[in-house]
């Protein structure tokens, strides 16, 4: 009997080693696929041309994002948001989700007149085949230079004009976003930074308040935000804080 199950358990042995002896001996082939990109060389010239405008369209996409911060009102906004949650010391209420959020719509609300002169004079004529490339191009730059330099102080301007060492533009939509761009940007820092100090007083008068209340009680150990934080919440509803600022924003634009 014994030999009969030592002839048993020694026969599944071998089993078991011949089935994995020839799973080892015949790996899975797994199939990868293969990507490439070749450049070779094409007898139609229009098909050359027409890969370069998807190329420079893929890469003006890629662009996009920093066009939207730096060519609109978004960086005025998203400062002025960052300095008043700063200033009523709630951290990180609203959430940094929020706050871009809400400066989108605000930018998308701004800019939605430019762009819709964009869109009647350069982009719709261009599609119907009536003016040409370059011209849309031309008529669509205006409304947004035009609202770049309303904003633009002309102190920042020269200076970009002065350091690239190029002529006065004869005429104000003549002047080329090389220097419009870096100009308008460092305007709307100061601007959004003078509106985010006129926001920073109201508070800073709670915290001294509370501060005074509390050395002249003796409570040295208790923390002055930790009391100051309820009220300047509070003062903020009863004026209606979001809309006076939001109503601010947007007609400093105007």
């Amino acid at each position: 009997m014994k030999n009969k199950k030592k002839f048993i358990i020694l026969t599944i042995i071998l089993i078991l080693f011949t089935f994995t002896s020839k799973v080892s001996a015949e790996p899975l082939e797994i199939k990868i696929p293969g990507l490439g990109f070749d450049i070779g060389e094409d007898g139609n010239p229009k098909e050359v041309v027409s890969s370069l405008k998807l190329l420079i369209l893929f890469t003006f996409l890629a662009l996009a994002p920093s066009f939207i911060i730096l060519m609109t009102s978004f960086t005025r906004i998203i400062v002025v948001l960052s300095l008043l949650r700063n200033a009523v010391g709630t951290q990180q209420t609203p959430p940094n989700q929020i706050l871009i959020a809400l400066a989108l719509f605000m930018t998308l609300f701004v800019m939605s007149p430019v762009y819709g002169e964009v869109i009647d004079d350069a982009i719709n004529p261009y599609l119907e085949g009536t003016i040409s490339q370059d011209k849309a191009i031309e008529v669509g730059s205006e409304p947004i230079k035009e609202f770049m330099l309303k904003q633009t102080r002309e102190k920042d301007l020269a200076l970009f004009i002065n350091m690239s060492k190029s002529d006065l533009p004869k005429e104000r939509l003549d002047t080329p976003f090389r220097v419009l761009v870096p100009a308008f940007v460092i305007s709307e820092l100061k601007t959004a930074f003078q509106i985010g100090f006129l926001l920073f007083i109201p508070f800073i008068v709670i915290d001294l308040i509370v501060a005074s209340i509390l050395m002249s009680m003796g409570m040295f150990m208790l923390p002055p935000v930790m009391i100051s934080l309820p009220f300047k919440l509070l003062l903020f509803v009863m004026v209606d804080g979001w809309f006076l600022v939001i109503k601010s924003l947007i007609e400093s634009f105007y």
